[in-house]
């Protein structure tokens, strides 16, 4: 494995990343050459300086994952990491401390003029009169968004005795009412807060969220903080509050552009500003580079995502109980694609069972994958399937039959593949918890192993068929691991003879000319080799 560090972290997560057979190349080695060592790198990590262009990834072809030190991912071209087939993982949480208490001191800054004061003291001035303060005592503190931060932040204000009101719609009132926090809507916190300070991640539906209209939401004299993105802010609007006195104060740590140019707010007394260092403190550096060298590891040595923005992230518990259902999903895709003609157009998913109950997106996305890798020229991945199936305008549908109290089955995957000529249907289940295996092909039950060379057949159930195939594999050395039959009736007329489908599994590849002598039995239909891998 290489691993490319193109940014600093800190020594001990290096030294997570040296393992015997593994290549890491740290900043001071990269000598601006960053895009040719990524051409044969397995896994990036950076910070916020390097910016992760579609351009600078063209050429990264073995690149699996991008581990971002921090949690803002804007450096990052997540469409072209998608597109490629690479997780982009990020490291939230890992610096709340850091940025709960830089948010603290925001307000405590703007409750006593400790800037200002230290500034005349060091001009030999002493000026008592003019520097009186308030309290954080008493005043009601508004929370927009409640994640690892602003439940940080709301542990350490209850401390400084502040009344807490919060919106966030994922948390419950009933968790938040533990912490000693009052949830309410948008509009409420905005007008009771005294200090209103923002905690949530950039949405469509955040960006600029304090503007013009919102600040008329708020109460005269508020003092606002942020310590979470700049575009959360629309700066003219809060630069006309502070102006007219609606606001009576703001700290802000993150801004519409960074570096921070030419804006108004520098020049306006009753602001305070911080050059995006919120999450600056040894032990949040610390934290978030050793966070991430063990994701990327995780990911590349096991396959477990964590805290990724373009896949779905599951626990090391949640993965390992997943996979042998990840692995099913691909072979069931790949063998119905394989025994498919036509242009696909429809793929239709249902769990049954406690797999219903599961985070299931791997799950589809590894079906997905198993299908478009028979038909494509393009590899689709776990990252990128979901995303290539709708480029190609192939429909995805899901559907759930949790397992009921009073028992029934265990889980069995469903999938259904419809194609411009054809359509079929096969069913599958995990059986001894690792061995994947076939339980249905339209509408016949059929149970075989999904493993790596089958024989799918369709047939008409008469006699001597399982002979005259024994006989011709056998002519061609070809061992037969395992016979798998199925049979329904084909109508109603008397003695018409059964519908029947055969899987074969067999211990090496069946030549075409083997397929084509198996294809001249009369009561054989079809006849298809399937290499599942």
């Amino acid at each position: 494995m290489k691993v490319v560090v193109a940014e600093k972290i800190s020594p001990s997560a290096l030294d997570l990343l040296r393992e015997a057979r593994w290549t890491v190349v740290t900043p001071e080695q990269l000598d601006g050459k960053l895009a040719g060592q990524l051409e044969s790198a397995d896994a990036l990590i950076v910070r916020s300086a390097v910016d992760v262009t579609a351009e600078l990834l063209a050429n990264a072809r073995k690149l699996r994952v991008i581990g971002r030190a921090g949690v803002g991912v804007d450096n990052i071209d997540l469409d072209a990491a998608t597109r490629q087939g690479i997780a982009v993982m990020n490291t939230p949480g890992a610096n709340a401390i850091a940025v709960a208490e830089h948010t603290l001191a925001m307000m405590l800054a703007m409750a006593r003029p400790i800037g200002r004061a230290n500034e005349l003291m060091h001009a030999g001035k002493w000026e008592k009169k003019s520097l009186q303060g308030t309290e954080l005592r008493g005043k009601t503190l508004g929370i927009v968004g409640l994640g690892r931060i602003g439940m940080e932040v709301a542990r350490r204000a209850r401390a400084f005795g502040m009344e807490i009101i919060a919106h966030d719609p994922f948390v419950s009132s009933a968790v938040a009412k533990e912490q000693g926090i009052r949830t309410a809507k948008l509009e409420e916190v905005y007008a009771s807060a005294d200090y209103l300070t923002l905690h949530v991640g950039l949405t469509p539906q955040t960006t600029g969220m304090i503007n013009a209209d919102s600040l008329k939401m708020t109460k005269r004299g508020v003092r606002l903080v942020n310590c979470a993105r700049g575009e959360l802010v629309d700066e003219s609007s809060l630069v006309q509050a502070l102006k007219q006195g609606h606001v009576a104060g703001a700290a802000l740590d993150v801004f519409e552009e960074e570096p921070l140019k030419n804006s108004q707010l520098t020049t306006i007394e009753n602001v305070i500003l911080t050059p995006h260092i919120g999450g600056s403190t040894f032990e949040a550096q610390e934290a978030v580079g050793y966070q991430i060298a063990l994701q990327v590891k995780e990911y590349l040595k096991h396959g477990v995502i964590q805290n990724a923005v373009n896949v779905p992230s599951v626990s090391h518990d949640e993965y390992l109980e997943l996979h042998p259902y990840i692995v099913l999903a691909e072979r069931l895709g790949a063998f119905l694609a394989q025994a498919s003609e036509g242009t696909l157009e429809e793929v239709s998913l249902r769990y049954s069972g406690h797999i219903a109950e599961w985070k299931t997106e791997l799950i589809r996305n590894a079906a997905i994958k198993g299908i478009l890798n028979e038909a494509l020229e393009e590899k689709a991945n776990l990252v990128n399937a979901a995303a290539i199936a709708a480029s190609r305008g192939l429909r995805i549908h899901e559907a759930r039959k949790p397992k009921t109290s009073t028992g029934g089955a265990g889980s069995v995957l469903s999938v259904l593949l419809k194609t411009s000529t054809e359509e079929h249907l096969v069913k599958g289940a995990v059986l001894h918890k690792d061995a994947p295996r076939l339980l249905h092909v339209d509408g016949i039950d059929v149970e075989a192993p999904l493993e790596r060379n089958l024989i799918y057949m369709r047939n008409r159930d008469v006699p001597g068929v399982i002979g005259q195939v024994g006989t011709i594999l056998g002519k061609h050395k070809i061992n037969i691991a395992d016979f798998s039959l199925g049979r329904v009736a084909a109508n109603d007329k008397q003695n018409a003879p059964r519908r029947a489908i055969a899987v074969v599994h067999v211990d090496g590849r069946v030549p075409e000319a083997v397929l084509a002598e198996l294809r001249k039995v009369p009561a054989i239909d079809q006849a298809k080799a399937i290499r599942l891998y």
